[in-house]
């Protein structure tokens, strides 16, 4: 597969740090953010580059030629083959792919110059492939969802609106377009003649109304670098290990947490949003699990979906507004599994369908089991942390470690006061 990386920004946002270096040769612990993205690509076999350049694109073109040389920073070779496209005027983000439509034959990895990441680009291509799609977005929850464009989709990924910046937002899923996608050639049709184009609005949200645009959703690291702040903070990350382990090629550690009475206020079967509210420090406590490399994970059982009080619908609507509040803090949930299902009969307008005995109702594991099927989790080095004791033999029998949220005594679990001091003290273990 060929990349095509976006390289030509001016960086406005980080020019302060150096206005004479375009953006993507600015440099994260010691070399270009640029020659870091080569190397994940040629790490995962990607060796036909095409860089699209622009402002101050020289500095660019000086640094790797034809990309068969040898690092200035590393003493390394780059091991690629690099060829560019020069925009002598500004095309946007997409106007350039017109330029590049003979020689883009195939499916291609198309990336923005200012991301640090680190992902199994195999992964993400069989889920392209497999999913049908023309094109594949690789969306995130990220810390800062206001200042992002959110995808809404449908449960297989299948993109069903685009909130950009300006958009009027309430409640959302917070899955922000990271600036990583898979495109087919076909897809490039739209691109009719030579002019300044925006990659989002003019090739990839009208592909919305085919329903073969997709967004791969991964909790693996990128992080757009385009201000000063995020630049340290993803140096810091990247000094840490914490952006290599979290690509999903290697076993993830998670913090699976209840929700009711740990997350949010408890009151009972919590049937209306109005009633769904943010314990104090959760969102702290959540946003230290980000920070730290664990994934951050919800387990919830949900008997009101079989007791016919919530419907899925509005169960979605309530952890929207979840991650909505958590977002504003700067936090975030990688995923969200719920068990809906609720063996007793005998409630007015129960839904037979889920009445049943299933795998995933806690105590039983399924929903550990099943997302450390998709995000390649070792339980044995991952925590549990809920309220009730259902929620300690839940990790107690998924082989996990465990942590009890309240004052009283709990065999085989470390009680704490609050999910903030929990965390704390895992996190410090």
């Amino acid at each position: 597969m060929k990349a095509v990386i976006m390289a030509g920004g001016k960086g406005t946002r980080i020019a302060s740090l150096n206005s004479q270096t375009p953006k993507p040769m600015i440099h994260i612990l010691n070399q270009p953010i640029l020659e870091y993205q080569i190397e994940r690509l040629r790490e995962q076999g990607i060796r036909d580059i095409t860089l699209v350049i622009g402002h101050l694109g020289h500095v660019i073109q000086n640094y790797f030629a034809d990309g068969e040389g040898v690092s200035p920073a590393t003493g390394k070779p780059f091991g690629v083959h690099i060829s560019y496209f020069v925009e002598t005027e500004s095309l946007g983000t997409a106007g350039a792919l017109y330029h590049l439509k003979n020689q883009l034959h195939d499916v291609f990895l198309l990336l923005n110059g200012d991301i640090v990441f680190d992902i199994d680009i195999n992964r993400f291509y069989r889920f392209h492939r497999d999913s049908g799609a023309l094109a594949t977005i690789f969306t995130h929850p990220n810390n800062h969802p206001e200042d992002s464009g959110i995808l809404v989709t449908k449960n297989d990924g299948c993109v069903e609106s685009w909130l950009h910046k300006e958009n009027e937002r309430a409640f959302y899923h917070n899955r922000v377009n990271a600036g990583l996608h898979i495109i087919s050639p076909e897809v490039l049709g739209c691109l009719s003649e030579p002019k300044k184009a925006d990659l989002d609005r003019d090739v990839l949200e009208p592909l919305i109304r085919t329903g073969r645009l997709y967004a791969y959703d991964s909790p693996e690291y990128v992080k757009d670098v385009g201000t000063p702040d995020r630049l340290a903070s993803a140096a810091a990350d990247l000094k840490a290990g914490r952006v290599r382990s979290r690509n999903l090629s290697n076993k993830q550690r998670a913090v699976f947490l209840d929700r009711d009475g740990t997350i949010n206020q408890y009151v009972g079967f919590l049937k209306n949003i109005e009633d769904f509210k943010l314990l104090d420090g959760a969102a702290a406590a959540i946003r230290l699990i980000n920070e730290s490399g664990y994934l951050a994970i919800v387990v919830t059982n949900q008997p009101v979906i079989a007791r016919g009080e919530v419907t899925q619908e509005q169960l979605q609507q309530i952890h929207n507004k979840m991650e909505t509040l958590l977002g504003q803090q700067g936090a975030f949930l990688d995923a969200i599994y719920y068990c809906p299902h609720h063996p007793q009969k005998g409630y007015a307008g129960e839904r037979t369908e889920y009445k049943i005995e299933c795998s995933c109702r806690k105590p039983k594991p399924g929903m550990l089991y099943e997302a450390a099927e998709k995000y390649n989790i070792d339980l044995s080095q991952s925590w549990v942390v809920g309220d009730g004791l259902i929620d300690v033999q839940t990790g107690l029998n998924a082989g996990c470690k465990v942590a009890y949220i309240g004052t009283e005594v709990v065999e085989n679990a470390r009680s704490y006061p609050s999910l903030l001091e929990c965390v704390k003290q895992i996190l410090d273990t």
